[in-house]
């Protein structure tokens, strides 16, 4: 189903944008918005049949990669270089001449970020930004957008800093969109776009309001609380949990375990 031209949409300080509260409905309802090409000023917006979402607890973590996360290879972030993954994901890439982020896609994933409904995770290696992902939350959702990789499991490892993020903020749900061989090695399913819906009305559930946003949004990048719900996921839980450390028996907290380690472990915990 095609979208209106980028005309049609509401300016904003930078150009036209698609509003929040719409692409919120969208996705609460199933859909999402691509573009033809980085260049195309149109969207439209896309309704797969068959969905794939990667299980939270099927997250597929090799020991080669287990082995890479623990080392902490990369400096892992959160939320710090938003706009900047999201031009390092529209960037053509060998086997990929082309992608579907548009100027329109990312100014309006921009406003999403600011109102705490969209995240980023940043791998860093010193100073550049080597890998990473972005995605939307709503409610226990979170729908994953894009990513790119300019090292060897660059994006492997933010996906795994995702997955851990994700199980500890009590989400259910990591809607991948589109099957890929990277992501099926990671433990990514297909299902049909029944079931798929089956799982997003329960995770995104009241996560909207009735076509409006709350200012409870804005919140949302520091506490993970999604506008209209007291039954959302918690982004930054992951955070708590690892300045937290572990007690040292005299009354104050030390951190003992290295934020590899401790991905490593939240990824390996069955119970």
């Amino acid at each position: 189903m095609r979208g209106a031209p980028a005309q049609g949409w509401p300016m904003g300080p930078d150009g036209p944008v698609i509003p929040p509260e719409t692409l919120l409905l969208a996705y609460a309802n199933g859909l999402f918005p691509m573009a033809d090409s980085a260049t195309d000023e149109e969207i439209y917006w896309v309704e797969p049949r068959i969905r794939a979402i990667l299980p939270l607890d099927g997250f597929h973590l090799s020991r080669s990669l287990a082995k890479t996360v623990r080392r902490d290879r990369f400096r892992v972030t959160r939320d710090t270089a938003f706009e900047r993954v999201m031009a390092l994901c529209a960037e053509a890439a060998e086997g990929r001449e082309d992608t579907w982020i548009n100027p329109l896609i990312k100014r309006s994933y921009a406003g999403l970020f600011r109102i705490g409904h969209a995240h980023s995770i940043e791998c860093w290696e010193g100073e550049a930004l080597v890998g990473g992902l972005y995605g939307v939350s709503l409610g226990r959702a979170f729908f994953g957008e894009s990513m790119f990789s300019r090292r060897t499991d660059a994006s492997k490892v933010a996906l795994a800093h995702l997955v851990a993020r994700l199980r500890v903020g009590g989400f259910d749900l990591l809607d991948c969109q589109f099957m890929t061989s990277h992501l099926a090695s990671l433990g990514a399913v297909e299902i049909p776009q029944a079931d798929y819906l089956d799982l997003l009305y329960r995770s995104a559930a009241g996560a909207v309001s009735a076509g409006a946003l709350s200012s409870a949004g804005e919140s949302a990048a520091g506490s993970g609380a999604a506008a209209g719900t007291s039954a959302a996921g918690d982004w930054a839980s992951l955070d708590g949990l690892g300045a937290a450390g572990r007690s040292d028996g005299a009354g104050s907290s030390r951190i003992s375990t290295s934020p590899g380690q401790l991905i490593v472990q939240l990824l390996t915990k069955t119970s």
